[in-house]
């Protein structure tokens, strides 16, 4: 009995610490791999203990061997999230048959004890971030079956230890960044099925060995360097379903008998090589096929008619090649009654699209037949495809009109017809397709006016109606197109009205190009709220007012063009502090003041301002007229007061002798002055054409442009045959109110003759040559241009003169005197009232001996003398004249009278006075109007000020200075006199005349 218990023992000792050790190694190899773990997000791990080591077997991903207790087999933690390294000691579980990590986060070197594992089958560690090189020692896993890297982060070559794992079935390398070429030793692994290499950065030929796979049944060596002509022999391999050698740089023909040598072909892809010649017949023989993909290489040829036999097609790729031949082959795929794609764009395919394709599969979701020469109508049949989520047929020579059945394609999430020659209207039943994201209709002869249905859809990311004849307004309801995000394209076309304010709703948009179009109106502030806006085009147009200065909360804006419209006002500074442009084009408006010299405005090549005449400042490049100084401190204080204007005459040597002696002089005396003024009612109106008038301006040439008006534009020309200098004025017929404007000039001359009046030559009411209608007036050539010209510096290069300094108060006044002669006489010299309504320095033109001359009579009123009580009746309920010089009063009203043209003539006396525009906010300094600031200036005692436009020199005669002052007092009393609040208690014009030819007679301007 002792001798058997002792054996007993003997036996314990022999066997128990093997087995316990064994345990132990396999315990310690585990808990070695969960503490290199950093990060467990699932708790995977949260059934690893690592104080009972008896029962490791029974932890979450861990298989132990029933034959051999306590050794683990088979970890398998796929999808776990785990982050971390991978232990040596892994090296340990000496029983290891199968290792799968895939889609964690591992990262670091595949240990190189991975070798000692000759146990292992089935090593997965695809999707992870796993670098180095791949471990040598893996050839020592000799069992080795299933071999899956895929898609981490290895370099170096594909090892040549790989070519001895002869057992090796799959092997996948791709999705690494490897370099090198295909080994040769690749043949070596003959029981190979499956073999990903793709996107491995390889290069150089396919090995020739690679023919001796014969048990292949999937092979990818797509998206790699490859060159050269794939071995014929791999075409043998009949057991390939999977065969993708896409976008590399191979070359060469598929053979003529694939389709009976790849008979098992599922897949086939070739797309973006080199590949020529012609598709062969024999490939509608490999009857499994589902995917051909040949696209981008240069296959010619006309078999596509055959593939009536593949009826598990589902995806028919073949766009830019040279496929040529008639695009009726599509009614033979009816039979591939699986079709989902098929795409032949970018090709030759001619001929009409067939009705029968309206018998494709119902399943069909992608169609593609762009650019082609594909001619004649879209089949109604269309609406029978009622699978279709993407259709593309831009860039053929389709014609008619859309069709209305496409409104049935309750599926469609983007329809591309851009760039045919399609007609007619859209059809109002696309508004049901509600699922749309991208319409594009751009580059065709589409017209009439957008479907109010459109903005039905509310999933829209992508709409382009450019370079069409749409026409109407933009509907008001855009607000609709709010999930617009990409582009919202209506350019080239003739919509007219203004951008509704509804715009600024699409708060997603980056893209918005309304430009080449007949929009009025002023651009909508609510554009500031398109925060995400990167590109706005509007130029093109005949938008008004000033640039919003809310464009510049549209902080990602990089590409603006506002050229070509009406725009005036100052460049917004934060166009250039606060905006990233890198393009901007404001050329051709009517923009004024300093120029901003930050950000986009300090590269030459990134902005356009030419045609804007009233520019100034900005960097040296620009080459633009200096702005009015304010370098010092003393002349930003005297900016911001009133600066009364005392003349020099002659530096020191001329002096001038004052005396403000007040005679008044008979009423009659100076009424009879005034009519003796009157030219004779012989004065004929010249005979002029539209060719002669053509004839004299050039063509309407830009270099006779000599300003853009309200209506239109004048030009200067000369009538060959009486050598006469003259001024054409063309309204522009598209402007509202054009018309109107003309008429109303052409009553207001029948009846009046004034020397202080614009003389009008001639007026033409014509058809021009392109048969549209024509109107314009004829005037007499004003060689000094207008007043505004002469009062502000902002316009010194367009004067000889070197600046507005060398207008002199003799001349001042000679040149108020005129005008008020000529409204007085608008107003009391005629059997009818006579009301001009736009009384400005830009419309008092100066000739050649600086007579003043009243011009634009596009806002008169005619009014009998008799009926006082109907002055100024108008049937427009919107505000005449221009803003600064329309009185208070109409603005509540819809009347013009004479007292209105009193207050814009007394603006204008303080205007020439101070040298103020009455819409500068700056220089009023505070104040609400001109008419403010300057009566604050005459009761504050600052009518001292030397005012620095005169460039006066220091007087030594204190008295005369006086004299002086006193003298400009009483002119800028009557500017104040007329523009009183309320009409009742302004002068009027006949006093205004007695008190201002007083003034020049006793002070010796004259």
């Amino acid at each position: 009995m002792k001798l058997l218990a002792l054996s007993h023992v003997f036996l314990y000792l022999a066997a128990t610490p093997a087995t316990c050790l064994s345990n132990e190694t396999d315990f310690s190899a585990l808990l070695a791999f969960k503490n290199a773990i950093v990060d467990d997000p699932l708790g995977a791990l949260r059934s690893w203990n690592e104080t009972v080591h008896d029962h490791f077997c029974d932890w979450e991903g861990i298989l132990c061997s029933k034959r051999h207790r306590g050794r683990v087999v088979s970890i398998n933690l796929r999808s776990q999230g785990l982050v971390g390294s991978l232990s040596p000691h892994l090296g340990n579980l000496s029983f290891l048959r199968e290792f799968i990590l895939q889609n964690n986060s591992f990262y670091g070197k595949i240990p190189e004890e991975f070798g000692r594992l000759r146990r292992l089958q089935f090593l997965e560690l695809s999707n992870n971030s796993l670098g180095g090189e791949i471990p040598r020692n893996l050839s020592m896993c000799s069992n080795l079956d299933y071999l899956n890297l895929i898609d981490n982060n290895l370099t170096g070559i594909i090892i040549p230890e790989l070519g001895s794992l002869f057992k090796l079935k799959v092997l996948g390398l791709a999705k690494n960044n490897l370099s090198g070429n295909i080994p040769q030793f690749i043949g070596n692994l003959t029981n190979l099925v499956k073999l990903s290499l793709t996107f491995c950065g390889l290069h150089g030929e396919i090995p020739e060995s690679i023919v001796h796979l014969r048990s292949l049944w999937f092979i990818n060596l797509s998206n790699n360097r490859l060159i050269g002509e794939i071995p014929s022999g791999l075409y043998n391999v009949s057991t390939i379903t999977y065969f993708a050698m896409s976008y590399n740089r191979l070359r060469g023909n598929i053979p003529w008998d694939i389709g009976f040598t790849l008979a098992n072909l599922q897949n086939f892809h070739l797309e973006a090589n080199e590949f020529d010649g012609p598709i062969p017949l024999s490939l509608s023989n490999a009857s499994f096929l589902e995917v051909i993909s040949l696209f981008s290489n240069k296959f010619t040829g006309q078999n596509l008619k055959y593939f009536n036999r593949l009826p598990s097609l589902q995806e028919l790729l073949i766009y830019s090649n040279s496929m040529q031949g008639d695009i009726n082959f599509i009614s033979s795929l009816t039979n591939c009654s699986n079709l989902i794609v098929l795409d032949v764009s970018f090709n030759l395919f001619s001929g009409s699209m067939p009705e029968s394709m309206a018998n494709l599969s119902s399943q069909l979701a992608y169609l593609d037949l762009e650019q082609n020469q594909i001619h004649g109508v879209i089949p109604r049949g269309i609406q029978n495809l009622i699978g279709l989520i993407d259709f593309f047929l831009a860039g053929n020579f389709l014609e008619g009109p859309i069709p209305w059945g496409m409104g049935k394609l309750s599926k469609a999430q983007l329809i591309d017809l851009k760039t045919n020659e399609l007609t007619n209207e859209i059809p109002s039943s696309l508004g049901n397709l509600t699922l749309l994201s991208i319409v594009d209709f751009s580059d065709n002869n589409l017209g009439g006016k957008i479907p109010q249905t459109l903005t039905n859809l509310t999933n829209l990311l992508y709409l382009d109606l450019s370079f069409n004849k749409f026409d109407g307004e933009i509907p008001r309801r855009i607000s609709s197109f709010s999930s617009i995000s990409i582009s919202f394209n209506l350019a080239h076309n003739a919509f007219t009205g203004s951008i509704p304010i509804e715009v600024g709703s699409l708060h997603n948009l980056l893209e918005l190009d309304l430009s080449h179009n007949r929009l009025t109106g002023v651009i909508p502030s609510t554009l500031g709220n398109c925060i995400v806006l990167g590109r706005l085009h509007l130029e093109n147009n005949s938008l008004q007012g000033q640039i919003p200065l809310e464009i510049g909360d549209l902080k990602g804006l990089e590409d603006l063009d506002l050229s070509q419209n009406n725009l005036s006002g100052p460049i917004p500074t934060s166009l250039g502090n606060e905006l990233k442009l890198k393009n901007l084009n404001l050329s051709f408006n009517r923009l004024q003041g300093e120029v901003p010299t930050q950000g986009v405005f300090q590269n030459k090549t990134a902005i356009s301002l030419e045609g804007n005449e009233n520019l100034c400042g900005g960097l040296a490049f620009l080459n633009l007229p200096p702005c009015p100084s304010t370098t010092n401190s003393k002349k930003k204080q005297i900016s911001n007061l009133l600066k009364i204007l005392i003349p020099v005459l002659g530096a020191g040597a001329i002096f001038l002798t004052i005396s403000c002696i007040f005679i008044f002089i008979h009423r009659r005396r100076i009424l009879r002055k005034i009519q003796s003024s009157m030219p004779s009612f012989e004065d004929m109106f010249l005979r002029l054409s539209y060719a002669d008038l053509l004839k004299a301006t050039d063509g309407f040439s830009e270099t006779n442009l000599l300003g853009l008006g309200r209506f239109g534009s004048v030009y200067r020309g000369i009538v060959d045959d009486k050598q006469l200098s003259i001024a054409v004025k063309v309204l522009n017929l598209d402007i509202r109110g054009a018309s109107k404007s003309f008429v109303s000039e052409c009553n207001a001359i029948k009846e009046i003759r004034h020397r202080n009046l614009l003389k009008i030559l001639s007026a033409c009411e014509s058809i021009d040559f392109q048969g549209n209608n024509f109107k314009a007036l004829v005037y007499e050539f004003m060689a000094n241009g207008s007043l505004d010209k002469w009062l502000h510096n902002d316009h010194v290069e367009e004067i000889e003169c070197e600046s507005s300094r060398n207008l002199s108060i003799t001349q001042k006044l000679n040149i108020l005197i005129d005008v008020a002669s000529a409204v007085e006489y608008l107003h009391h010299g005629t059997n009818s009232i006579v009301i001009h309504g736009d009384l400005k320095p830009n419309n008092i033109l100066l000739d050649e001996s600086m007579t003043a001359h009243v011009g634009d009579f596009g806002l008169t009123k005619v009014i009998s003398s008799i009926y006082p009580t109907y002055e100024g009746s108008s049937s427009s309920v919107a505000i005449k004249g221009t803003f600064g010089y329309i009185p208070p009063e109409y603005g509540m009203s819809n009347s013009m009278t004479m007292q209105g043209d009193v207050y814009s003539f007394g603006i204008l006396v303080l205007e020439m006075f101070t040298n103020i525009r009455p819409t500068d906010d700056a220089a009023l300094n505070g104040h609400s109007s001109l008419h403010h600031l300057v009566i604050h200036a005459l009761r504050s005692q600052e009518m001292n000020i030397v005012d620095q436009i005169f460039d006066l020199h220091e007087h030594t005669d204190q008295n005369m200075e006086m004299k002086i002052k006193n003298c400009l007092n009483s002119v800028l009393e009557i500017g104040v006199a007329c523009t009183m609040e309320l009409p009742k208690d302004r002068m009027t014009m006949t006093d205004v005349v007695l008190e201002l030819d007083e003034i020049r007679k006793v002070n010796l301007f004259g």
